[in-house]
């Protein structure tokens, strides 16, 4: 592990990284030739960052922030954006919130401006406030409508009942009606401020003017404020089988989501970095392609599951390895324990070369293919700095392609537990 630490500092990050007087970072690389530039902002303020009660405000704010200030009104950034050929969009995750923008180079000039007076300024008008919370209702209306969604937010809920990880990022309907302006203005103005603001521009602008277009249009930050405080409460470890049931009518098929979580993850703590992505290498080896352990098994041969597919997410404060199976109702006991027989598997015999070389290739192909647009990398660079540091983006194929036989059955014995997870059945009612 050392002489792999030490070829890790070789590792080049294509990438500048800037701390900036007032605070806030700036990452910038330089694509020579590309006629777009992508400027990404992420800011610390996802869901996890709400006071319990004001549950849904970070998604919420982020519809806001698109509605203006004062010397941006409502309509104008979007008229600029387009009017430029430009694009605009932003997500909010429980982590973080990002807004991000693709143009030509030429004109970023006219447009960051823009972006960066939304994103310090918002307003937050009182009647489009009002406006605006219909138009998030119904995106949570329309979730309901989603079994997967449904069963999903259940699973989070029985697996993070602490942490604010069980929490919707969209809020529920009654706490959503009880959101004030005001409360909003306050969690943007403490939550939107420069330490916790990285702005990541990739694309055909050079460095000294990418730096000054930063200094110039981030630089008059709100007055801060201060929202109610909040303690995350870090999620005890699973001890148990944790067993919860949904049952909706006009269901077609019964869906079986399984989850295992190592609390307290960070880059520096738990969960090294390396664990991680070998969890992403069993999720591959489980559950991607005809060849994967699961869709040949469960699928394929004995024919008892319509699909499976599994998945790793890193979060700031914990994985996520979760496995979703869509199904018939009588085949949901026999595919859950078929399930546990794969992840005892994996602990007690080493896959095999073939496995783990196929598992590499889809990985390292993923990635690759991942990292060809300014969007990708300038999404994939935020995202790094703002769970752990933005260097770490570049190291994730060496990674993989160090891993042994041994390393996936020690990470599988770590965290992936046959007799401990959570698991949420979902029926026809």
């Amino acid at each position: 592990m050392q002489i792999l630490s030490e070829k890790l500092k070789e590792l080049e990050f294509p990438a500048n990284v800037f701390r900036l007087d007032n605070g806030l970072t700036l990452i910038h690389q330089h694509l020579d030739g590309s006629p777009a530039v992508v400027a990404d902002v992420w800011i610390k303020a996802g869901a996890s960052s709400e006071p319990e009660s004001w549950c849904g405000m970070a998604h919420f704010l982020e519809h806001m922030v698109f509605k203006g200030t004062k010397r941006t009104p409502p309509g104008v950034f979007d008229w600029i954006i387009e009017n430029t050929g430009g694009v605009a969009n932003a997500a909010t995750s429980h982590d973080y919130t990002h807004f991000f923008l693709t143009t030509a180079a030429s004109s970023l000039p006219d447009t960051l401006p823009y972006l960066a007076d939304i994103l310090l300024h918002a307003e937050i008008p009182d009647d489009e406030f009002i406006r605006e919370r219909h138009v998030v209702l119904e995106e949570l209306r329309s979730c309901y409508d989603d079994p997967d969604w449904l069963a999903y937010q259940v699973l989070c809920q029985s697996l993070y009942q602490s942490h604010p990880y069980g929490r919707s990022i969209l809020g529920e309907e009654e706490q959503l009606l009880q959101h004030s302006p005001n409360q909003m203005r306050c969690f943007h103005k403490t939550h939107y401020q420069p330490e916790n603001m990285t702005v990541v521009i990739v694309g055909g602008v050079e460095q000294e003017l990418a730096l000054s277009l930063v200094n110039q249009s981030f630089a008059e930050f709100s007055i801060r404020s201060e929202c109610p405080a909040i303690k995350i409460t870090p999620e005890p470890p699973l001890r148990e089988i944790r067993r919860t049931q949904l049952d909706l009518p006009r269901l077609a098929q019964a869906r079986l989501l399984m989850a295992w979580s190592a609390p307290n993850n960070s880059i520096q703590g738990n969960v090294p970095l390396v664990d991680a992505f070998t969890l992403d290498v069993i999720s591959v080896l489980l559950a991607e392609g005809r060849s994967a352990r699961l869709i040949r098994d469960l699928v394929e041969e004995k024919q008892l599951a319509l699909d499976i597919g599994s998945d790793f997410s890193l979060q700031k404060d914990a994985t996520l390895f979760t496995i979703n199976a869509w199904l018939e109702t009588q085949y949901l006991e026999p595919v859950e324990a078929l399930i546990k027989q794969q992840i005892e598997r994996l602990q007690t015999e080493p896959v095999t070369s073939a496995e783990l070389s196929r598992c590499k290739r889809l990985l390292c192909n993923d990635y690759a293919f991942s990292t060809e647009t300014p969007s990708q990398l300038a999404s994939l660079y935020g995202y790094y700095h703002t769970i752990a540091q933005a260097e770490l983006a570049v190291t994730y194929p060496y990674y993989i392609q160090q891993l042994t036989p041994e390393d996936v059955q020690r990470v599988a014995q770590r965290y992936l537990h046959p007799e401990v997870y959570a698991v949420t059945v979902v029926k026809p009612a």
